[in-house]
């Protein structure tokens, strides 16, 4: 009955006991045989207590324990090795064997720094990228929470806007800035003529292992939020969405021929706005053209002039060359 009740007060100790690689790692059953012979020096008792309370200060209060501890996704299997190849030892060795709490201090410190020292050359995490997905590579181990963190991002991606003709082809990829698992799922939806990030405003449109979406001709029923959300089996990793834009064929084709028709009237292909400075512009720009004009017509009519004076002094010298010729023929 005594051991019963000691193994309680003791298992209600580790409870209480902060969260560590300690704790993570080693189990009550193992904690209980390594404390079972801690005797304080100074009254030569034997106190479990203190021993919990030492194990606390050493493993679970250590900063450098838990930072030793913060190993990239899946080496948390090589940290229980670590920690296990140090304290099972003293296990066996400590258990139902009187030992001073000096010898304790010294032997649980010496497998602190052995841990540290091992866990520290282990992988680190490779990182978070952002902004948004659940990115379980990029979790990093947690020696309090005895679990990995992960990147803490939203789910839900920026909205990408993507503008495209009516009748034209689109192509929409679901682009996941990390390494996605094998087993993925997903799914599109669709969010007719808003831009939104509302669920309640999406209709799923397909389902599959397909991350590609693809309409071959674009009508304005197309406009709308696009979401692609992925799953590995039933944890949602990330949301992608896309709002496409559609400009009608008609209006771009409008624009297209107001522009074509703008660049072929003014100047050097130049825009000018819709106010007094237009005019002011386009008439400054056409008075040069219009004086080279006149001046053009002006010198046309002169050499007109002369041509038309030196024909008619041509004919009239030449009628009286023959009136001459008449004349002495008579005589």
């Amino acid at each position: 009955m005594y051991t019963s009740a000691l193994r309680l007060v003791c298992v209600s100790l580790l409870l209480c006991l902060s969260q560590s690689c300690y704790q993570c790692f080693v189990n009550v059953e193992d904690s209980l045989r390594l404390c079972w012979g801690h005797v304080l020096t100074e009254y030569n008792v034997r106190n479990v207590d203190a021993c919990f309370e030492k194990l606390d200060r050493i493993f679970n209060n250590n900063e450098t324990v838990i930072e030793a501890g913060r190993v990239g996704k899946g080496y948390d299997i090589q940290l229980k090795e670590i920690l296990g190849a140090e304290i099972l030892p003293l296990v066996e060795e400590f258990d139902q064997k009187l030992n001073n709490d000096t010898v304790y201090e010294q032997r649980l410190q010496t497998a602190a720094d052995n841990f540290i020292s091992a866990a520290s050359k282990l992988p680190r995490v490779s990182g978070c990228i952002p902004p948004c997905g659940f990115q379980s590579a990029g979790a990093v181990y947690n020696c309090v929470t005895c679990q990995y963190d992960s990147c803490e991002f939203p789910l839900d991606c920026p909205v990408e806007e993507i503008k495209v003709m009516e009748n034209s082809g689109i192509r929409m990829w679901c682009d996941v800035p990390f390494a996605l698992p094998t087993d993925i799922e997903v799914i599109w939806r669709f969010a007719e003529e808003v831009e939104t990030q509302q669920l309640d405003h999406f209709k799923e449109v397909t389902v599959g292992a397909d991350r590609l979406y693809s309409i071959p001709s674009v009508t304005l029923q197309h406009q709308g939020t696009y979401q692609c959300e992925v799953y590995s089996g039933q944890l949602s990793l990330i949301r992608v969405y896309y709002y496409i834009s559609v400009t009608p064929q008609v209006v771009a084709g409008h624009t297209e021929l107001q522009e074509t028709f703008d660049l072929s009237l003014l100047p050097g292909g130049q825009f000018f706005s819709a106010s007094g400075d237009f005019l002011r512009s386009f008439l400054a720009s056409l008075l040069p053209l219009l004086a080279a004009c006149l001046t053009s017509l002006l010198l046309l009519v002169f050499l007109s002039l002369g041509v038309l004076h030196w024909s008619s002094i041509q004919e009239q010298s030449h009628a009286e060359e023959t009136h001459q010729a008449d004349d002495l023929g008579l005589f």
